[in-house]
């Protein structure tokens, strides 16, 4: 079918997702499955990231030969959590530029949003073939920061989002060389501390907790980080420089505090508190932000059981 017709259709479709949303129906079909099997739904959008769907879909329609349109437009569709619309543009716009890393790295993001780590994996592998031996380049923020300054480049996307996917399968060894992949291309406060995070998780996992130290040497309280203020908390919590209290207390908004409470939850069960890892990351799932990476964390941890 023409790419055009098919992405008409899914715009109708869209719409109709739309009027479900102001009549509900019994029944509607789930956004995604959990790994504990129960259905997730997306949120109601806000006007602001409709607009932005509809102005980015127009724009790709009007000039669907060009790739940058087609991040776009599979970008604000993930905005509104129409994951499985973002995936269907990406393998589109995969067939006619099968060599741009960029498709790769937004479908695997939305792979795992919808909990299939192994196309996630794949995709993330294709990229990282990519962009072996290529220079960086920032990628641009779909949500800007306070600052509008992005922090993230299409390197360090790549392997953290990597690293993300084998962590989550309990391929801890794995995550743990993706993520030092990511910390080689990382030179932002931002990256460090986000990396150095999960790379202390994986590396407790594997009870090596000597090099899980080791990587939080370069993070410091004085780091001008940006965006990811409670990895940096986290980071500063581990290294035993602000305590429990103070860690939990910090503001930073629902997808940080799901970071936060899967951050803690994993250090307790790390010294040896199966209980108390479990109660947050129970309260975790109950909170429902699902497409938060904390969140999808502690439901995979769930999912294989504690140990």
């Amino acid at each position: 079918m023409n790419l055009r017709i098919t992405l008409l259709l899914g715009s109708l479709a869209f719409v109709a997702s739309c009027l479900e949303w102001e009549n509900p129906p019994r029944t509607k079909a789930p956004d995604a499955i959990s790994f504990l099997g129960e259905p997730l739904h997306r949120p109601e959008p806000s006007a602001d990231a409709l607009e932005k769907y509809e102005r980015a879909k127009l724009d790709y329609l009007e000039d669907s030969g060009d790739v940058e349109s087609a991040i776009w437009y599979g970008r604000r569709a993930a905005y509104l959590g129409l994951y499985g619309e973002a995936i269907a543009i990406y393998t589109q716009a995969i067939e006619v530029w099968p060599e741009d890393a960029r498709l790769y790295r937004h479908r695997g993001h939305r792979y795992i949003s919808t909990r299939r780590l192994d196309r996630a994996i794949a995709d993330f592998e294709r990229a990282a073939e990519l962009i072996e031996g290529q220079p960086d380049e920032i990628e641009p923020d779909g949500m800007p920061n306070a600052r509008n300054i992005p922090v993230s480049s299409l390197h360090t996307n790549v392997w953290y989002h990597l690293g993300l996917a084998h962590y989550l399968k309990g391929e801890y060894e794995e995550a743990v060389g993706a993520y030092r992949r990511c910390l080689e291309a990382s030179d932002r406060p931002d990256n460090l501390v986000s990396t150095a995070h999960w790379l202390y998780m994986a590396l407790r996992r594997l009870g090596r907790d000597d090099e899980a130290a080791a990587a939080l040497e370069s993070i410091d309280a004085g780091m001008d980080v940006i965006e990811n203020m409670a990895y940096h908390q986290l980071c500063l919590f581990y290294r035993g420089e602000i305590d429990e209290a103070s860690l939990i207390g910090a503001e930073h908004g629902a997808i940080m505090n799901a970071a936060t409470a899967y951050g803690l939850g994993n250090w307790h069960l790390a010294e040896g508190r199966t209980k108390k890892a479990r109660e947050i990351f129970e309260a975790i799932l109950e909170e429902g932000r699902w497409a938060a990476f904390g969140h999808i964390a502690a439901e995979a941890d769930l999912a294989r059981g504690l140990e």
